[in-house]
């Protein structure tokens, strides 16, 4: 069965509990896979990035990067490991509660049906966090599928999905395990004794149970993961775990009105240990041990739709609060840690919404506005002597709370039954988490302090689309131009060794770093996407994206003004092909190339441009059933994923070839 690419937004058949897409959706930038797509990828994050300017924050996937680094970037505006998108499981937000990554461990493929990747687009009714987007994943309704894989350094993966019905209650169930004993990202001549493979092992598990009540859909959702990971240096490792419920009940708008209430619930926890390098990397010693972060959130929405005569409207309320802290041992001396810290305090953000869209002829209008309330409270940033208890410090930030509007208006016209035009315009916002509030940080001999003072990020944009569409050719073009205000940054203030205020002593080779809302930045880009299907059974797929951001960084942080944010290269581009040489037989090939990139704020720490090759060999043994052999980073290609400042460089994973056997129904 052949792999679809990404295409433009289509209606959407709903038989689950969500509201369908909104048809004004198509007046704005949206991107969908659907799920034979994520079938053939074993990460979700990894799907992703099929589409260009779309990753994590660094040049890593969930495979090897650390919980805190896997937020979610779009368009490569400002990528940052809190992430700036926003990502939803049939409503439920994904995103930490604590930190604002996403584990990507909790959710393989195989149960998903779909994914939007809405692109800029403002917050419209997806709510606070989608500063540069949102991505909408869709849970499996009905069928199944199951991956068993086996691959290079002891990696093994298997992953099953499947839906039954239990008299009125149909389920749907998932569970994921997936080891391997990883790469070492330093290589020789500069790795020493101390290296160590990224190495990890990670389960999930979720069950859904749907019971029709009425002309109503009642679901309830749990779901559970965990993820251990080894950091790539001795004594140096993370683990995240956590728990989601969700309550659900949807009416799908017919002759009459559709709505959806929802109640949900997440938990999450976390435990780093960091360590400072020897310089000749044949040692570590312990820097800071966060072994208990737990964090809860709970969350609200409500939506109402109508439709009448080409013209459809929506009302909305959202709440969401999570409140965390992080327990650390630090500044380790003599044999063991002399100081704990205690920090973190309570957000939310509440709002209401309106959305409407209308269709007249070849024209369609939409737009929404939002008004929503956010607040930071009870904060805390307690330090003591673990010998003699003796408070070091104590500081209790003031609360803080504001309103923030937003709103998009998108217009899309057709010029033909091939050619359309479409134009937007949008704000969107962020508020900080509890992680860049209240926590800091190391890595290596870099530190990175928390600032209680962060308030959100609010981001304006406007955009301008053409694409055409036929029988054997796709091609859609995107121009964007976007600003974010008080950008949350990570700025650097000081270099080691010396001792700082709050953060202690910086080790020499290390750097320290405060996250401020550090003026503006700026961005213009362009996106090109064209799929060919010459002929039955092949189908061409390619896209070119650049981003030109930059920072001004104002009085604040003056010497970042003109510079490029970190982690955002200019230029990306994607390529591939799906091809059915025998009736039996398909061959996916899929590329990914990116221009250079920084690895630090002050664009001193350079990556270099990067091309990586993945491709596919399946064989359908039967109906459904299929063996396929893939090799990623097929050319073994030398990717940097990150730089420290004595100038030691990590790579990410070689070649790496896999087998396996998976089945869909």
């Amino acid at each position: 069965m052949m792999q679809d690419p990404p295409v433009v937004l289509d209606e959407i058949v709903i038989t689950a509990p969500r509201l369908p897409a909104a048809e004004g959706d198509a007046a704005f930038s949206v991107i969908r896979l659907d799920g034979e797509a994520l079938d053939r990828s074993m990460r979700l994050d990894e799907a992703l990035g099929r589409v260009p300017a779309v990753g994590l924050f660094r040049r890593t996937t969930s495979l090897t990067a650390n919980p805190t680094t896997q937020g979610l970037s779009l368009r490569a505006i400002a990528p940052s490991g809190a992430g700036r998108a926003l990502v939803t499981l049939d409503g439920v937000p994904l995103n930490d509660p604590f930190g604002g990554w996403v584990i990507w461990a909790q959710v393989p493929p195989e149960g998903l049906s779909g994914v939007d990747v809405v692109r800029a687009g403002g917050t419209g009714p997806y709510g606070a966090g989608a500063l540069t987007g949102s991505v909408l994943l869709r849970e499996r309704d009905t069928g199944g599928a199951w991956t068993a894989a086996i691959g290079e350094r002891g990696s093994a993966r298997l992953a099953a999905s499947g839906t039954g019905d239990l008299g009125p209650l149909r389920w749907v169930a998932t569970a994921r395990h997936e080891q391997t004993n990883g790469h070492t990202p330093v290589r020789a001549p500069q790795a020493g004794a101390a290296d160590r493979p990224l190495d990890l092992e990670a389960n999930s598990a979720s069950l859904r149970l749907d019971l029709p009540v009425g002309d109503a859909l009642v679901s309830g959702r749990v779901s559970a993961f965990e993820e251990m990971r080894g950091s790539g240096v001795e004594g140096s490792d993370a683990e995240a775990s956590g728990t989601a419920l969700s309550l659900t009940a949807t009416r799908q708008p017919d002759d009459r009105a559709g709505w959806r209430v929802q109640l949900w619930r997440r938990t999450s926890d976390l435990q780093n240990r960091f360590v400072a390098t020897a310089p000749d990397r044949s040692s570590t010693s312990p820097a800071n041990h966060q072994f208990h972060t737990p964090a809860t959130a709970w969350g609200l929405n409500a939506a109402w739709r109508m439709k009448r005569d080409g013209f459809e409207t929506e009302l909305g309320v959202d709440a969401r609060t999570a409140e965390g802290e992080t327990n650390e041992r630090y500044r380790f001396m003599g044999g063991e840690f002399t100081r704990s810290r205690q920090a973190g305090g309570e957000t939310s953000v509440a709002g209401v919404y309106a959305e409407a869209n209308a269709t007249r002829g070849p024209w369609l209008v939409a737009g929404g506005l939002r008004l929503d309330h956010w607040a930071a409270r009870d904060g805390r940033r307690i330090e003591r002597d673990l010998q003699t208890d003796a408070l070091v410090l104590d500081d209790r930030p003031v609360d803080q709370s504001g309103e923030v509007v937003s709103a998009r208006l998108g217009v899309r016209r057709a010029l033909s039954p091939e050619w359309s035009v479409r134009a937007a315009a949008y704000s969107a916002f962020r508020p900080a988490t509890l992680n860049e509030l209240h926590r800091p940080f190391r890595v290596g001999n870099d530190i990175t302090e928390a600032n209680a003072g962060l308030v959100p990020e609010q981001l304006t944009g406007i955009e301008a689309g053409l694409a055409r569409e036929t029988d054997r050719l796709d091609v859609r073009a995107t121009a964007f131009a976007t600003r974010i205000e008080d950008a949350i940054v990570n700025v650097t203030i000081g270099a080691g060794p010396g001792v700082f205020p709050r953060a202690g002593f910086v080790p020499a080779g290390g750097v320290l770093r405060e996250r401020q809302n550090a003026g503006t930045i700026e961005a213009v880009g362009l996106e090109l996407e064209v799929e060919a299907r010459p002929r039955e059974g092949l189908t061409l797929r390619g896209a070119l994206a650049g981003t030109d951001a930059r920072v001004d960084g104002g009085s604040q942080a003056p010497q970042l003004t003109g510079l490029r944010p970190a982690q955002a290269p200019i230029w990306s581009a994607t390529a591939g092909l799906d091809w059915t040489p025998a009736p039996d037989w398909t061959v996916s090939v899929d590329a990914r190339w990116e221009s250079r990139r920084f690895d630090d704020d002050l664009n001193s720490r350079v990556l270099d441009p990067a091309l990586v090759a993945s491709a596919r060999l399946e064989r359908r043994l039967s109906s459904g059933l299929s063996a396929w052999v893939e090799g990623v980073n097929l050319f073994d290609a030398d990717v940097e994923t990150a730089e420290t400042g004595t100038g030691v460089v990590s790579y990410g994973p070689p070649r790496t070839l896999w087998v396996g056997l998976s089945r869909r129904w």
